[in-house]
């Protein structure tokens, strides 16, 4: 059928910001979707709310919205577009809820605009529990025996005749939210309260647990002429119990027998056709490992995480062609964009081996819950290739950014038996560490299949590696040993701590002896026919298929997994890297290894290589490819902290030089630059021991803010008040990070914060705009809600700080991107807080609001174009004065449990939101409605604050009164609130005997649409008591504010939304 001709326009969803369970991968989809079908001739309006992604970039549509993906928004601009078709199935759920929402309010039928792809009835077939159940029934395929409950009690009744444990899944979520195991009517009421308050439609589906089952997923396609395709399976290595998001993952399947591949996959196909998908769609199945019954656990009737997966590794984009089926063409009319040869109806193979491994934020959030379930935690991803099971599996554990080189993590080293085992058992994320430290302490593999349940294939697997360390220890230096340990994917710097030596000695040892990488290509189709990608992974054998061009070329570095602090910003600066290099006449390649992102799109580079981001790596492509130079400014911290050991290998790093990012990186250099330059910064000097730590204190006076030298994302910082506080921080800190490094330690200055991300050619700088931040200094600049153009500094602040930002950039001698954060006092006495050589998170979104395309400009800059040849005139570039941008932070506390949702000087969030419009107050609304925020004309609001903020917080509650909020308060905040004539309803404390209810209840129960709270360090109960409320809140979609700037931010907005009232008889007075 050839493409529909009656549709001209079309809108697409996005995803919206980045939170756990929906990440860049959905980005990625639809980034691939546009291009689709703007390639077939529609015109492609966008929404999305996510401003740091390629996604949002105006090259992507034709029309690009970033707004609330909102009913209210949408319908906005229907209005406004008046589009023929909507698509919604690459917007992950936050798009295909909002598609349900448009066609339930009826809008869609009034203005005529038709769903595309997926129609609506089979999307509720499939996300509906009943709907799904019955139609799994009719065509005869297992599902586990569950029901729906909307109540608690209707569970226990269940729970009662069909015995534990079971599973609770609520409705209409993502990434397994609010859902959990319960092995007892304790644990029943508690996780099935929090699944009903998160479902939007307020079910639950209770159904018998089937843990220890093997976890099948099959990524398959259909089109409206009933071809169906599988275009990949993949196996989770842990059993059904732990979220695919959360499981590592390999591909092909590798434990299942040909009839159990075969039984299994025609079920999928079966279940699609069925359904009546068009498009992409991905199917879960659970097989008992002992006989042939299977149950279909769950359908997502859209591209999901597991489709960039699937398409990273077997070369087939899925997202691409979903887009091509949703317009009406099938399967056996497109040719598979990526070879060029094949028909997308052909079903791909592979003939090797694909591990995703997931990246936890719990480096950031030590005292997080780190057991796995059917909630997803992970915040990213990353995937590696090999042509055997170890090859891939080690390789993978090097990308993770773990600082792992191998299956050894040194804190599990002063273990007992009894806690490795505890960890094996409950599924921590550390697992396979402790799996892999109990085998080399002899425990047989029968042994630990007890405790996990993990198939005795990969365990055995595991085995092999392990057989092999004790290879490697007893044949040191030896080359044929060597070969061995490569093939199996063992890293040069794991070998060299076993043969005593350095990873450099063995890397030399390897290239006398000609044991190097080949490069193999990821071909769709196993060497079948003649096709071919610019796709590569390396493995030691014979023939290498990547053949090295003539032209002039340059690689770039990837920025690794997703994760706290080095977000999806980083892939948007890299992609834009690219583009540039291939404008320009360059052969772009990319060394990178997440599969989620735009950047390892096959389309993107001249070639790419998924590899992990280590020196060793990262040298054999160099060593291969000879390009002119190495770019690693856009890969964020990850791909800097990469410059120094390739410099040593003599590669040639391009834009700002070696040395330049150690004048900002190393504390001793930095401090003396910035004296040079006659710019001033909080005053502050580097301990290695808690003694000298104590004594810097002393001399600068407390607060002081405490941090170790080159990390990412505020790692492990601290405000820290007093001796006390000071040397439980040295404590901690100094276990996690890395041992060579000092700790700085600062005077903590309170005051405005702002920054600026700029760009220099080696003489001149352009500074295309400043950012204020809303909460004073102290939150992470990565948490606090900025905004453009600044609204409260006066004009002779902007110009020292425009002033400074450009004696640095030329004092420095940056070549390309730089980030600045300064700090402004009570006096309006500017600071330097610190200086980062690269591209920065807010990269992505000053480009965007300003239209300054930066990172094409810098990495013109460092090919050597100065910027006047660029046609820039180096400064500051003048503000539109008719529009206000928000950017707000987007955070994911509700999935991990456990951990407090203070804001400080760690970031914490997963993601951002960005709300423009005419002025402040209606550009934050945005921001916080995208940013999944409820803001309500009418309500309440509890306080609960510390003596400290309570005069601040006065005001707010005055004004809060003003506009008809209700207020609630504990009781020692709500006598002060009294005391000033304001009328509070009390909140008892947490275990406080009283006739009013306590604080946990009223939010538990809604009573209050906001919590305002403010730490107090008087005392270890109150510390606690505070926490506790902060995690009721977020478990229960409240918002809660740590900041008073923040509440302050929010009181304008309802102000801006609410009407005010005054009585005649006030008038005249």
């Amino acid at each position: 059928m050839p493409r529909r001709d009656d549709i001209k326009k079309i809108l697409v969803i996005g995803s919206g910001p980045i939170v756990i369970g929906q990440a860049a991968e959905f980005d990625y989809a639809g980034t691939q979707a546009c291009q689709s079908l703007r390639e077939e001739g529609y015109e492609v309006i966008l929404i999305n709310s996510n401003p740091a992604t390629i996604m949002t970039d105006s090259v992507v549509a034709d029309q690009v919205y970033i707004e609330p993906i909102t009913l209210d928004f949408a319908k906005r601009i229907i209005y406004k577009e008046r589009p023929d078709a909507i698509l919604g199935s690459l917007g992950g759920q936050t798009g295909l809820n909002l598609v349900v929402e448009l066609a339930e309010d009826g809008i869609l039928e009034e203005y005529g605009v038709e769903i595309l792809g997926t129609d609506l009835h089979a999307i509720q077939k499939a996300e509906d529990r009943e709907l799904f159940r019955s139609l799994m029934n009719e065509i005869n395929e297992p599902v586990p025996q569950s029901d729906i409950v909307h109540t608690v009690d209707q569970a226990v009744e269940y729970c009662k005749e069909l015995g534990y444990p079971v599973v609770v899944r609520p409705a209409y979520t993502l990434g397994g939210t609010g859902g959990g195991f319960a092995d007892n009517e304790e644990e029943l009421r508690k996780v099935c309260d929090a699944g009903l308050k998160i479902s939007p439609v307020h079910q639950c589906l209770i159904e018998q647990s089937i843990a220890g089952y093997k976890e099948i997923e099959y990524e398959v396609m259909r089109d409206s002429n009933d071809n169906s395709i599988v275009i990949c399976s993949m196996e989770n290595v842990d059993p059904v119990g732990v979220h695919t998001g959360d499981s590592i993952v390999v591909a092909p399947v590798q434990t299942l027998t040909d009839r159990e591949n075969s039984m299994l996959s025609s079920a999928a196909l079966k279940i699609i056709r069925a359904l009546g998908i068009c498009g992409g769609c991905n199917v879960q199945l659970a097989l008992d490992p002992k006989s042939f019954k299977y149950f279909v656990i769950e359908v997502n009737p859209r591209v999901s995480r597991s489709s960039a997966l699937a398409s990273k590794a077997t070369g087939y984009p899925i997202a691409r062609i979903s887009a091509k089926l949703a317009v009406g063409l099938t399967l056996d009319e497109i040719l598979n964009p990526v070879t060029k040869t094949s028909y997308a109806c052909f079903e791909p193979t592979i003939d090797y081996v694909v591990a995703k491994f997931p990246r936890f934020p719990f480096d950031k959030f030590p005292n997080a819950d780190r057991h796995l379930g059917t909630q997803m935690k992970a915040t990213g991803e990353i995937m590696s290739i090999g042509r055997t099971f170890e090859e891939a599996f080690l390789k993978g554990v090097r990308s993770l950014e773990m600082k792992v080189d191998h299956l050894f993590l040194q804190d599990l080293e002063d273990k007992s038996r009894e806690e490795l085992f505890e960890m094996i058992r409950t599924n921590s994320d550390l697992r396979i560490f402790a799996i892999a430290k109990v085998m080399r302490e002899g425990v047989s593999v029968e042994e630990i299949h007890k405790a996990c349940k993990i198939d005795p294939f990969f365990l055995m697997h595991l085995n092999r590696i392990f057989r092999l360390e004790q290879e490697m220890n007893e044949h040191p230096m030896d080359p044929e040993t060597l070969l061995t340990l490569k093939k199996n994917g063992f890293s040069d710097s794991m070998i060299a701590k076993a043969w005593n030596t350095t990873a450099k000695a063995i890397y030399e040892l390897r290239h006398e002896n000609n044991i190097i990488p080949v490069y193999k290509m990821v071909d769709t189709c196993a060497g079948e026919f003649e096709s071919a990608t610019p796709y590569f992974y390396s493995t030691y054998e014979q023939e290498n298929e990547s053949v090295p061009s003539n032209n002039r070329k340059i690689v770039v570095l990837g920025s690794g997994p997703i994760r706290i602090g080095q977000g999806v910003e980083f892939d948007y600066a890299t992609v834009h890297c690219v583009e540039t290099l291939r404008h320009a006449g360059y052969e772009a390649i990319i060394v990178n290894n997440n599969p989620e992102t735009v950047s390892t799109d096959f389309t993107i580079s001249d070639k790419l290589y998924f590899e992990p981001l280590t020196t060793e790596d990262v040298m054999e492509v160099i060593d291969l490819e000879k390009p002119e130079g190495v770019i690693v400014q856009f890969g964020g911290q990850t791909a800097i902290n990469l410059a120094a050991s390739l410099a040593e290998h003599g590669v040639k790093i391009l834009g700002t030089s070696l040395e330049s990012i150690d004048l900002a990186e190393d504390r001793h250099e930095f401090e003396a630059m910035l004296h040079k330059l006659d710019i001033p910064q909080p005053k502050g000097e580097t301990a290695l021991t808690v003694e000298e730590a104590l004594d810097i204190a002393g001399r600068i006076g407390y607060p002081v803010l405490v941090r170790p030298s080159y990390v990412l994302g505020g790692r492990a910082m601290q405000i820290v008040h007093n001796d006390d506080e000071l040397r439980i921080y040295m404590a901690n800190a100094v276990k996690e990070i890395s041992h060579d490094a000092p700790i700085l330690v600062d005077k903590y200055i309170v005051g405005k914060e702002l920054e600026i991300d700029a760009i220099a050619d080696g003489k001149h700088v352009y500074i295309p705009g400043v950012m204020e931040h809303i909460e004073r200094a102290g939150v992470h600049s990565g948490d606090s809600i900025s905004v453009y153009p600044t609204q409260t500094i006066s004009q002779d602040v902007k110009d020292t700080i425009i002033d400074y930002a450009t004696r640095i950039g030329e004092g420095f001698g940056f070549i390309g991107l730089y980030n600045i954060q300064f700090i402004v006092d009570a006096n309006d006495q500017v600071y330097v807080l610190e200086v980062n050589p690269r591209s920065s998170r807010t990269v992505p979104f000053l480009s965007k609001i300003t239209g300054v395309p930066m990172s094409h400009l810098a990495t013109m800059a460092v090919l050597g174009h100065s910027l006047e040849e660029q046609g820039v005139t180096p400064g500051y570039r003048p503000e539109d004065q008719d529009r206000v941008f928000v950017k707000a932070p987007v955070f994911s506390f509700a999935k991990l449990r456990s951990v407090d949702t203070v804001l400080g000087p760690e970031m914490k969030s997963t993601g951002e939101a960005l709300g423009s419009d005419i002025n402040l107050e209606k550009a934050l609304y945005k921001a916080l409605v995208a940013a999944g925020i409820k803001v309500p004309a009418h309500g309440n609001i509890l306080f609960t604050i510390a003596d400290r903020d309570k005069q601040e917080a006065l005001e707010l509650a005055n004004r809060a009164a003003n506009i008809g909020y209700g207020l609630y308060a504990t009781p020692g905040t709500a006598k002060f609130l009294r005391e000033n004539g304001l009328f509070v309803h009390d909140a008892a404390k947490i275990e406080e005997n009283s006739d009013v209810p306590n604080v946990v209840d009223i939010i538990r129960t809604g009573k209050v649409n906001y919590v305002v709270n403010t730490m107090s360090r008087t005392s270890q109960k109150n510390e606690d008591d505070g926490f506790i409320i902060r995690r009721v809140a977020s478990e229960n979609n409240i918002f809660c504010m740590t900041a008073l700037d923040t509440a302050d931010a929010l009181m304008k907005v309802l102000e801006s939304i609410s009407f005010s009232m005054i009585s005649m008889n006030e008038l005249g007075k």
